[in-house]
């Protein structure tokens, strides 16, 4: 009797149970699950080792340390006993949308990469910080006139009237920073969108000759040839490229003068942050990228907009000055932005049915369109422009930097990983072997996953917000 009862008590639990289940969602069912699986607790400690990472990366395989002189085992590690079978890695992904966890390390990344350049540090000597410096940015010019915020009327009408489409040729209105009209055109068939993401697609070349034009100014300058010049001084850089509202790219760059050896030593005493100034400003003038004449587009001359402003960069502030902290974190905080951050997309497109039904503006829909309908045109396939109609033609990367600059990213990491590890920076004890085998297995959570990460990538932000004001020191990206 006692049998028929318990057994009765325990089928009444089970379909209680069961009927909770049927009324959870899919992320409470699969958080369940994750709760109740054997390895639930290493499972957290490499979500939490991987800063909360929202889309990592799972791989496979061992990593074998022996002792180069005795030949003995001194670590050995396997992912066979990891939950899975597998273990995740940071995606690394640098954009904020995607991923914030790996967009914030990597904006960590960027500053420590950016003040190296400015201060020293990081391989970098610290006399750099006595050289001419400038903070540039350049702009894309005009491809039709669109509506703007600002304290004062978009556009008054000074002639009045209307364009050859019907449409009034200015706006009257104030409009406030969130105001969706900002970045669009006053009239959509007035807009030149071929041009547009035809200047997107030199805008890299662009650049590269404006570094050469640089050069070459300070040559004339100086009364050398341009072959001499390299043996008195040199020119770095480091930029990063940040999307305008009107969905046009424009340049953000720190423009250094070193000695003929780089940052080792300094430059001649007659190259100042002044001629710096004065080659930067004729070489972007002249400077331009002609496209070839072909018959479905014509012929195009693209330039730098008009446009350009500089700053010479100090080492400490006045309130007014631009200081190397403040470049730093503000070249860093556009590193992790992308088009998507002003309603753009972060992914490719694959066929123009995507572009017709993509979540964004109708002006950024019809520059994608614009990139469709070029690339398809024989002539102008070397621009890739479908492969890249996401970006609105733009194929350049987010930050570049001259050789010499300052430290790389592979560097950065390597010290970091070496930090943590407590090992040298190939990640081993001297005087060892390493033999490693790894292979993809897998990417990104399943929802109840996702929570959880999303959960601890949170906490540990409000620690780090605790952190700095409990010590009092400004905001900056981690690195």
């Amino acid at each position: 009797m006692a049998t028929t009862l318990y057994d009765g008590a325990a089928r009444r639990s089970a379909l209680d149970r069961a009927d909770r289940l049927r009324h959870l969602s899919d992320t409470e069912k699969d958080l369940v699950r994750l709760a109740c699986e054997p390895g639930f607790e290493r499972w957290l400690e490499q979500t939490r080792a991987t800063g909360g990472c929202a889309r990592p990366v799972y791989l496979s395989g061992h990593i074998i340390v022996t002792d180069r002189t005795t030949g003995a085992v001194v670590r050995h590690y396997d992912t066979a006993g990891e939950p899975g079978g597998r273990l995740p890695v940071r995606c690394r992904n640098r954009r904020a949308s995607v991923c914030p966890p790996c967009s914030r390390e990597h904006s960590g990344d960027t500053f420590h990469l950016v003040r190296a350049g400015l201060v020293g540090g990081k391989g970098t000597p610290a006399r750099v910080v006595e050289h001419p410096r400038l903070f540039v940015t350049l702009t894309a010019p005009s491809f039709g006139a669109v509506h703007r915020a600002g304290p004062d009327r978009c556009r008054p009408r000074r002639g009045g009237g209307d364009c050859e489409h019907g449409r009034p040729v200015g706006c009257g209105l104030v409009h406030s920073e969130a105001d969706a009209a900002i970045g669009r055109p006053l009239c959509s068939d007035c807009y030149d969108y071929a041009s547009h993401v035809l200047w997107h697609a030199h805008a890299g070349e662009l650049w590269n000759r404006t570094c050469r034009a640089v050069r070459r100014c300070l040559a004339t300058a100086a009364g050398i040839t341009q072959t001499d010049l390299a043996r008195h001084l040199r020119v770095s850089f480091a930029k990063v490229a940040e999307y305008q509202r009107r969905g046009a790219v424009h340049f953000h760059a720190v423009i250094r003068l070193d000695g003929p050896d780089g940052p080792d030593t300094p430059p001649p005493s007659w190259a100042d942050a002044a001629l710096l100034a004065d080659a930067i400003r004729t070489a972007t003038a002249a400077v331009q990228v002609r496209m070839p004449y072909t018959a479905a587009v014509g012929e195009y001359a693209f330039r730098w907009g008009e446009q350009v402003d500089m700053h010479p960069i100090r080492e400490f502030g006045d309130g007014s000055a631009i200081t190397d902290e403040a470049v730093a974190a503000y070249v860093a905080k556009y590193v992790g932005k992308s088009l998507g951050d002003s309603g753009g997309l972060d992914h490719r497109v694959h066929d123009a049915g995507t572009i017709a039904l993509a979540p964004v503006s109708d002006h950024l829909r019809a520059l994608m369109g614009a990139c469709w309908r070029l690339g398809d045109l024989p002539e102008l396939a070397h621009l890739r422009l479908r492969g890249w109609a996401h970006t609105l033609g733009y194929r350049g990367h987010c930050l570049t930097k001259s050789r010499l600059y300052s430290t790389t990213y592979t560097a950065l990491r390597a010290a970091r990983a070496s930090f943590r590890t407590g090992q040298r920076e190939d990640g081993s004890p001297a005087d060892t072997v390493t033999d490693s085998a790894w292979r993809y297995v897998g990417s990104g959570h399943t929802p109840g996953a996702a929570e959880i990460a999303a959960g601890i990538a949170e906490d540990l932000a409000v620690l780090r917000e605790v952190r700095r004001l409990s010590t009092g020191t400004p905001e900056r990206p981690d690195g």
